[in-house]
């Protein structure tokens, strides 16, 4: 995409590119945020929530006279048709990996004329990834083994990990027995039935139930499921979704280092 100019008036439709935007000290190009922003806290206070996340009035959003409007792939193609009839320059990102986050910060910097700081802070996270997998390394070489991982992000129906949490899985040191599902963009394609999640035996169950509380009691209530490894030893944790299921930085640099926590406990 090629703007003749900065854009001066930017609207974030997702949380990701907020949060990358104030981290990169543009917080004040921006000029309306989704409702479900939840990073930065102080934006919430900040910037006008003119839209939901797949839902809302497009008027709310003209009204703030944007000169870019950043939206995520298909979940949000619809708005995004309808800026694009309304003449607003759109920027529609597909973050499905961890590679993807950080090409999405470095493609932000590059909007914003920001290139310096996307590359430093690209440099920030690309570290503590590679910190991570030298602990997990380490760890392997100690233990001689991977802790066999279920990620669930959703519990009716179930739902398994996205790709890029099962990448900070195995960054962090551990099987996710479902990484291939993982690959899907599609949740429908991520449902593991429950004599699948039976069979794979995993020692480790994370929850991050997509803006819903964990319950690890209903996890051990399960039928069949009280002789898992994972239930057997409690080893049932929880990570919240505003950090794990974040395509952005607060991924790696927070969801990284509780995934790394869980595994060496």
């Amino acid at each position: 995409m090629r703007m003749s100019r900065l854009p001066q008036r930017i609207v974030c439709l997702t949380t990701e590119t907020v949060e990358v935007l104030y981290a990169l000290g543009e917080q004040d190009r921006i000029v309306g945020i989704s409702g479900y922003t939840v990073r930065p806290p102080e934006a919430r206070k900040e910037k006008p929530k003119v839209f939901a996340f797949t839902s809302g009035d497009i008027d709310k959003i003209l009204a703030t006279r944007p000169d870019l409007v950043l939206t995520f792939s298909d979940l949000q193609s619809d708005i995004s048709r309808d800026l694009i009839k309304a003449g607003v320059p759109v920027y529609a990102f597909n973050t499905r990996s961890v590679e993807d986050i950080l090409g999405m910060v470095e493609t932000l910097g590059r909007l914003v004329g920001a290139e310096a700081k996307a590359v430093a802070l690209v440099g920030e996270l690309e570290a503590q990834i590679a910190a991570a997998r030298a602990q997990a390394a380490e760890r392997l070489a100690r233990t001689g083994r991977r802790p066999r991982v279920y990620f669930e992000e959703w519990d009716e129906p179930l739902i398994s990990g996205i790709r890029w949490a099962s990448e900070l899985i195995e960054i962090a040191g551990g099987e996710d027995v479902f990484a291939a599902q993982a690959r899907s963009p599609l949740a429908r394609d991520r449902r593991p039935t429950a004599e699948a999640v039976i069979a794979a035996a995993p020692e480790i169950i994370i929850g991050s139930w997509c803006g819903k509380h964990f319950r690890p009691e209903r996890i051990a209530a399960r039928p069949g499921w009280a002789d898992l490894p994972a239930v057997r030893d409690g080893r049932l944790h929880e990570i919240k979704s505003a950090i794990i299921l974040t395509p952005g930085p607060v991924a790696i640099s927070e969801g990284l280092p509780q995934l790394r926590a869980i595994f060496d406990l």
